[in-house]
């Protein structure tokens, strides 16, 4: 494959729905916030992006930790997407890597309790100044893969990640696990399954001379979409 992968995490490659809704569940009940409004916003986002939406100024800094401890407390309640498992383990070490909203603690415990592989190149909440849907964190880590944003694939299940591997230039296949396919039509292929993923990165056009020569730049969000089945 000419093309290195770069994966968000939860929902991606790891089904974390149970951890996520028991959290912010906790905490919302603890400052008469309602969960519900919290959950219909915050997947692929920072904490630190959607805690200041729902809480007061005052009790951010305090609902972040209560967040970060229930996360890692509750990061055995995981398992590998299907197909995860057996889609990684087709990959070259050194040619993709994983960009989440988590922090690298908490994402490298979900990682390891749903038994998939740990990459070498890990972009955290903490590596960057700002959270999905701005491409930092995905540049980011095709800098440090050394290679062009533009010839990578991002694999996505929110519409935030799609719109942040668009905005890096990257092509984007997303993965309908946590949102439905008419939510994701801003990615250039959607599929249902990650057994699907080799089939759909071969249905993306050839790259362009400038990807492939390594030169960098924030693409527009637009493309065409197509539905890839795997059927």
């Amino acid at each position: 494959m000419d093309r290195s992968l770069l994966f968000d995490i939860d929902g991606t490659l790891v089904d974390s729905a149970k951890a996520v809704v028991a959290n912010w569940s906790t905490v919302a009940s603890r400052y008469g916030v309602d969960a519900d409004a919290i959950l219909r916003v915050c997947h692929g986002r920072r904490d630190e992006d959607v805690v200041p939406e729902f809480f007061p100024p005052e009790a951010v800094a305090s609902v972040l930790r209560e967040m970060a401890d229930l996360a890692l407390s509750h990061a055995e309640l995981v398992s590998p997407i299907p197909g995860a498992v057996a889609a990684l383990n087709t990959i070259t070490d050194g040619t993709w890597a994983v960009v989440t909203s988590g922090s690298r603690a908490l994402m490298t415990s979900r990682m390891r309790g749903a038994g998939l592989r740990i990459p070498s190149v890990i972009v955290a909440a903490e590596d960057v100044r700002h959270g999905k849907p701005d491409p930092e964190g995905y540049l980011l880590a095709a800098r440090q893969l050394g290679v062009a944003a533009a010839s990578c694939v991002v694999v996505e299940d929110s519409p935030a990640g799609v719109a942040a591997g668009k905005a890096a230039g990257a092509a984007v296949v997303a993965l309908a696990t946590t949102h439905a396919p008419d939510s994701l039509t801003q990615a250039d292929v959607v599929i249902d399954d990650l057994s699907e993923l080799n089939r759909a990165i071969g249905c993306l056009p050839a790259l362009s001379g400038a990807a492939s020569s390594g030169h960098e730049g924030r693409a527009g969000a637009g493309g065409q979409n197509s539905r890839h089945s795997g059927h």
